[in-house]
């Protein structure tokens, strides 16, 4: 299934996309694309109804973030061993493990602010694996029994925050609008593999970044497992899972967004997104 948020921001309702790609509203059904929804049991109840039994969304509304009531946003750095030498920093040994703040996360095609006063942020395709049944310390063998699915994340990053402001990369990370997800969360029975996935990203056209997600350092069961030992993994909870190289920070010379670009990236069947950057 191809799960979906539409709407006005903070009004979004939650639907389905039919196999025409037409969205299907789910209001009736669910209240959100959220929490117990992802479960396995969530999951099953909508997989047993009709798309076509559904009523039609008219027009082309406006699509949100296809996860809802996001607890936690959870991101992994330098996961491809290309972009962490293009940063000029080493191979982790471990996962390296920041956050974005929830208050981040928009839709898609929505407009990227570019913060007051930055002049170094820079873009981030990503693959997005979101939670769907909750736990901690979980087994890797079992680490993808716990994915509901997975969608693109762009993980928009403002590199002077991030790398000279005191140490935190939280700080160039969660600026508002730094998370867009989407168009849709395409639940895990359709991403048979999700360590041989394509992801790209363009800036006016130009394309910077070309991946697939095998050349991951830590994959999607890695990282399930390793991060539900220091918390708890609820239903609906984020893992953005790393960037392949050609960020702009690793182009010679660097680039960076200024207001007024168009950023452009997408997965292999999980769809593509659109955002207009302005300033904020």
């Amino acid at each position: 299934m191809k799960l979906l948020r539409y709407g006005p921001k903070g009004q979004e309702k939650p639907g389905l996309l039919d196999t025409q790609g037409r969205v299907r509203d789910l209001g009736a059904v669910v209240p959100d694309i959220a929490g117990d929804v992802l479960t396995a049991e969530g999951l099953a109840e909508l997989r047993a109804i009709d798309p076509a039994t559904l009523p039609l969304v008219e027009g082309t509304p406006r699509i949100g973030p296809c996860v809802g009531q996001v607890g936690k946003f959870i991101c992994i750095g330098l996961n491809y061993a290309d972009h962490a030498a293009e940063s000029g920093m080493a191979v982790p040994t471990e996962p390296v493990v920041f956050a974005k703040w929830t208050s981040a996360i928009c839709g898609p095609d929505d407009e990227v602010e570019i913060p007051r006063g930055s002049a170094r942020t820079d873009w981030e395709v990503e693959l997005g694996v979101v939670i769907g049944t909750g736990g901690r310390y979980i087994d890797e063998a079992d680490a993808m029994k716990h994915v509901a699915g997975y969608c693109v994340v762009n993980d928009v990053s403002e590199r002077e925050y991030q790398l000279e402001r005191g140490g935190q990369w939280d700080k160039g990370k969660g600026c508002d609008t730094f998370g867009p997800i989407g168009p849709w969360l395409v639940t895990a029975d359709e991403v048979p593999d999700p360590q041989n996935l394509d992801l790209w990203l363009e800036v006016d056209g130009h394309r910077y970044q070309n991946g697939n997600t095998r050349t991951m350092v830590f994959g999607v069961k890695q990282l399930v497992s390793y991060l539900s030992r220091f918390m708890s993994l609820w239903p609906g909870d984020i893992i953005s899972t790393g960037t392949p190289p050609g960020v702009g920070l690793g182009q010679k010379p660097p680039k960076y967004l200024v207001a007024g670009q168009t950023m452009r990236l997408g997965i292999q069947g999980l769809g593509v997104q659109q955002q207009r950057t302005v300033q904020a």
